[in-house]
């Protein structure tokens, strides 16, 4: 099943293992039946880790989600809570309990907390009198999860409202600890650079973490050669763009969550012949996203502009492997063509996929406003007129138009000019709060709070500066042979991962004034490694960096790094990690007030 985990430079399958083993270890402590009761959140992720089969083979007989009122009924000898430590959860768990029938065969109580144990919410379940119901109470440290062969997620959604907006380090305690769990199964990264204030936080909680595990290191050749901290905040410019590879923009129109994203099902009816059009499916269809699948692992990284040649150059491979059943004469040759037969039809199913996907996502970017909203995007990324009221921004307030497209495009504005001079920023607010309302007044604020939208205090403008130096737009970015990362936004290389290229060659020295005009502090940091454990680079050999970007990371990004990883002169591949997968909508959404009574 997860088989793909273990085809890139690093086996992540690993992880994966050891994340089973702890469940099942916790599953076996209650001895008999089971039934879970799900925090809904937790399903996506756990199914990443482990599948119904696993949970059966430990005695789990059914599966709830986590509602208030009565617990359905089940005929088990155990009932346990998979929850994250959230006061609000407790509640539910409470009523459920209290609940229960007094007449019917007791039923164990026991409650997994995900990631880590709370004594806040202990003390909930003690205030409502149900803490005593419990015979387990224990935790299961599920902090990065695997999603591909090359990347790994907390998937913890609030990380970056909860470290620029909330002032807490919840997650970064979890992905030092994270991080710490890599270095014991992976071995421990001799070298650390990191830049923003988060980075510095998660670097000192490690290297703490590792002085008090002093005696206790794992004898593991290092699989990691350096460990790169990103602070999102270093570069707020790059989600707020919308993404223009095809899983970049899969997840802008659709969204992808855990690997899975759903699709509109008309497009996908099977039609039978002489049926006609009746009884189209009205359950959206669920497609894995992954590089299981070998077509989706070769064209998910590219610009959409060069996903038609390569779907049609794949139906021309598929159709030329069909018709070889002709040139079959012999039984060997036969029976060869028949044993490669669930393949080809496995490839035949997955282009007809990839094309109804392709045709889903042409009919928006072929559309006017596809193209008025793009060419505002690159013409702030530019910096063509980003010091005054733009009137694209205003017709489509006007229009009221969805206002998370509104917000990232004044976002994206304020922070390409370093800020909004007052009137325009008044202007842009008093637009927004008339038209959509004044409880946003309070997202306003948040976003005001984490630096996406500011007003401007000095003249000085860094963005142009740091534009030239880094390269950040490229023009002319050939999208079907890319040789440069500015392919995967058109033109615009993400400055997330031009620092992290600069990084492997020359060196940050090169670029030191460029770091100090972006906030917090950027260093170095070396672990020492036991004696007999320092790598012997073999000729030619690759280094292996891990990036981890603290705040969340987009598709476009991840496939940038791909696009270093297989550059030939690169000399590094890169595994990415991140606190979550984000899109510029999902990111601004996360910071808006009581979101599910806005959007």
């Amino acid at each position: 099943m997860a088989a793909h985990l273990s085809y890139g430079r690093v086996n992540l399958n690993i992880l994966r293992e050891a994340a089973r083993k702890d469940l099942r270890e916790f599953l076996d402590k209650c001895a008999g039946s089971k039934a879970i009761v799900w925090d809904e959140y937790l399903t996506g992720p756990f199914g990443l880790i482990a599948q119904y089969s696993l949970l059966k083979e430990h005695e789990v007989e059914k599966m709830f989600t986590l509602k208030s009122g009565r617990l359905p009924p089940a005929d088990v000898k155990n009932i346990i809570f998979f929850v994250r430590p959230r006061l609000e959860l407790m509640d539910i768990i409470a009523e459920n309990i209290l609940s229960e029938d007094k007449l019917q065969t007791p039923r164990e109580f026991n409650i997994l907390f995900v990631p880590r144990r709370s004594m806040l919410c202990e003390q909930r379940l003690k205030e409502q009198g149900v803490l005593g119901s419990f015979t387990n109470i224990d935790e299961y440290i599920l902090d990065l999860i695997p999603y591909d062969g090359d990347l790994l997620s907390m998937e913890s959604e609030s990380a970056f409202r909860e470290c620029y907006l909330e002032n807490d380090q919840t997650s970064l305690y979890h992905t030092a600890k994270g991080l710490m769990t890599l270095q014991a199964l992976y071995g421990t990264i001799p070298q650390i650079f990191g830049k923003g204030e988060c980075a510095r936080h998660v670097a000192n909680m490690m290297l703490r973490m590792k002085r008090e595990f002093a005696g206790s290191q794992t004898q593991i050749l290092p699989v990691f050669d350096t460990l790169l901290l990103l602070d999102r905040n270093v570069d707020l410019l790059t989600p707020l763009a919308t993404q223009l590879t095809y899983e970049g923009l899969i997840d802008e129109i659709y969204g992808i969550t855990n690997g899975y994203v759903k699709l509109p099902p008309e497009k996908f009816a099977q039609k039978k012949q002489g049926e006609g059009g009746k009884d189209l499916p009205t359950e959206p269809k669920k497609m894995p996203l992954n590089s299981a699948e070998e077509l989706y692992a070769e064209i998910r990284d590219k610009n959409f502009n060069a996903v038609g040649a390569a779907l049609s150059k794949k139906a021309k491979i598929i159709s030329a492997a069909f018709e070889e059943r002709h040139n079959a004469k012999t039984v060997g040759e036969i029976k060869q063509f028949v044993s490669q037969l669930p393949h080809m039809q496995a490839a035949r199913t997955s282009l007809a996929n990839h094309t109804s996907i392709a045709e889903l996502i042409k009919d928006i970017t072929t559309s006017e406003a596809f193209f008025d909203n793009l060419t505002v995007e690159q013409e702030f990324m530019t910096g063509v007129d980003t010091d005054k009221v733009n009137t694209y921004i205003e017709d489509c307030i006007a229009q009221k138009d969805p206002l998370l497209k509104i917000l990232r495009l004044v976002c994206m504005q304020s922070v390409c000019n370093n800020g909004l001079k007052q009137k325009v920023l008044d202007f842009y607010k008093r637009e927004i709060l008339q038209t959509y309302g004044y409880e946003h007044l309070l997202t306003l604020n948040n976003l005001e709070k984490v630096g996406l939208l500011k007003s401007q205090i000095t003249t000085r403008n860094n963005y142009p500066t740091i534009r030239k130096t880094l390269k950040l737009w490229m023009e002319d970015a050939n999208e079907q042979n890319p040789n440069d990362i500015s392919y995967v936004y058109s033109g615009y290389a993400p400055l997330s991962v031009r620092l992290t290229q600069l990084l492997a060659r020359p060196g940050w020295r090169s670029i030191e004034e460029v770091l100090k005009l972006l906030p917090g502090p950027h260093f170095e940091e070396r672990q020492q490694l036991p004696p007999g454990l320092h790598k012997k680079r073999q000729q030619g050999e690759n280094r292996t960096t891990l990036v981890f970007f603290l705040g969340g990371v987009t598709y476009a990004e991840i496939a940038a790094l791909r696009f270093l990883s297989q550059m030939e002169d690169s000399g590094t591949e890169y595994i990415i990690a991140t606190t979550k997968l984000i899109n510029g909508t999902s990111w601004v959404k996360s910071l808006m007030d009581r979101p599910d009574q806005q959007v």
